[in-house]
């Protein structure tokens, strides 16, 4: 079917469904504007950032969201981040810092594809617990990104399974993911918490994520271990000595890699010490980082920030996230919220539980994981209300937005951003029809992992 026809049938659908729910003008307006945007960035990918200015603008002139909910939803915080970030990227990158990085993990692991793909996912999913998911797929996208370029391969595959791994670890804790922020935070969740309930499900779904994705992918895998050993037959570096010119350079990389890594892990602590609020010190490291990097380049720092700054991805972002302010202004999350306690009435309170997971995971393949999350949070407080044992529901919350973030390329932001990086580069379009097949593939049976194991451990939690 052509993807114009598509979009038009979606959208009449979607008014017409609007309707027989007894949902009022307005909010079939407001429902059918918004879901025009996702069906239009889904279908239209490379058109992303036209459907979301365009989607805005027609929602500012149709009233259905005003000028303070727009700033208030758009995220600047998240894109202060990514500016940081992506500028420290840059910077590290131009000293061919991960170059020097790749180098040393296939001396680590050998000439063996297989090998080196497994390790790499690890590391992303590591790096994302440990840190958070952006800046694990930022660095680790980045190195994976320069090895297959080196090597004359497409290295979408190859960081496809990164983000897949990427999203997750960052289930595992609680600085993993804005989603572990607000799940915490609303909550009333801790670390040890996250340790004991979200660690072990997060190891349980890599351990199949990555057998799974190496199936899928076994033809791009086989092609890298074919590449790799032959450079190592012709006794070829990776990078050729294209690495860190000097032994300087090499070490102001890693200084400023590890700081900022550092700074990263342990922010939680230096808010505690100093008194601060909630991940103060999280966009105090990404814009310190920047700010480092930018005063080492000296004359070339404007060139930096202009080459290296992907402003393409962070204004979709800025889009994605305000849009989802048009559901709060007109009162349509309450709406969900009854909805979703109504559909999920049937089978007792591991019924309720069992809906709201898969609901949960819809909402974040279409609209961003951290943006499901936002809006399922009344959803969760009056089940509270109601009588609903909601301990549970959190972690479903996290699971679902999480392992469910894989199925599209919008489901979270590390698919965003790791996309963005291979369209900014020139190296090739992601589409839909691409993504879906191992998307579906990976986050079916990481979600009902995850919800065996919540029905499992459901008579021991507290209560």
């Amino acid at each position: 079917m052509n993807k114009g026809l598509a979009f038009v049938l979606m959208v009449l659908a979607t008014s017409f469904t609007s309707t027989l729910l007894g949902l009022s003008m307005r909010e079939v307006i407001a429902l059918t504007a918004f879901l025009a945007i996702v069906y239009g960035t889904l279908l239209f990918w490379r058109f992303r950032l036209a459907f979301g200015l365009l989607g805005i603008t027609v929602l500012l002139a149709a009233g259905l969201i005003d000028t303070p909910t727009l700033i208030e939803f758009a995220g600047v915080d998240i894109i202060l981040f990514l500016m940081g970030m992506m500028i420290v990227i840059g910077f590290l990158e131009e000293r061919h810092f991960f170059e020097y990085i790749i180098d040393k993990i296939v001396e680590m692991v050998g000439p063996r594809g297989y090998r080196l793909v497994t390790v790499m996912m690890i590391l992303s999913a590591l790096f994302a617990a440990l840190v958070d998911e952006v800046t694990s797929i930022l660095f680790m996208a980045a190195t994976m990104i320069h090895l297959t370029v080196k090597l004359k391969l497409n290295p979408i595959p190859f960081v496809v399974m990164l983000i897949f791994a990427t999203n997750i670890g960052s289930s595992a804790t609680v600085v993993g993911n804005p989603v572990g922020v607000m799940v915490a935070l609303r909550g009333g969740l801790t670390f040890m918490d996250f340790l004991r309930w979200a660690t072990p499900i997060s190891i349980l779904a890599l351990a199949i994520l990555i057998p799974l994705s190496i199936y899928y992918f076994s033809g791009d895998i086989r092609r890298l271990d074919e590449r790799l050993k032959l450079e190592v037959k012709e006794d070829k570096k990776i990078t050729e000595g294209r690495g860190v010119t000097s032994g300087k350079e090499l070490t102001i990389s890693a200084i400023l890699f590890l700081g900022t890594i550092t700074f990263l892990i342990l922010h939680s602590f230096i808010e505690e010490a100093l008194h601060l609020e909630k991940n103060t010190m999280l966009l105090g490291t990404a814009l310190g980082a920047a700010s480092i990097a930018l005063l080492i380049e000296h004359e070339k720092a404007k060139e930096l920030v202009e080459r290296r700054v992907d402003w393409w991805t962070l204004t979709f972002f800025m889009m994605l996230f305000a849009k989802v302010g048009t559901l709060s202004y007109v009162g349509l999350t309450d709406r969900i919220a009854s909805g979703a306690l109504s559909l999920g009435a049937i089978g007792g309170e591991f019924g309720i539980l069992m809906n709201f997971t898969w609901i949960m995971g819809i909402l974040s393949a279409l609209m961003d994981n951290i943006l499901a999350v936002a809006i399922s949070v009344p959803i969760i407080h009056e089940l509270g209300a109601l009588g609903v044992y909601i301990f549970p529901f959190w972690w479903a919350g996290l699971f679902s937005s999480t392992f469910f973030g894989n199925l599209t390329m919008i489901g979270s932001t590390a698919n965003i951003v790791a996309i963005g990086m291979i369209e900014r580069r020139k190296l090739g379009h992601v589409t839909m029809g691409y993504w879906i097949k191992p998307g579906i593939l990976v986050s079916i049976p990481t979600l009902l992992l995850a919800i065996l194991l919540l029905y499992i451990q459901y008579p021991i939690m507290p209560r």
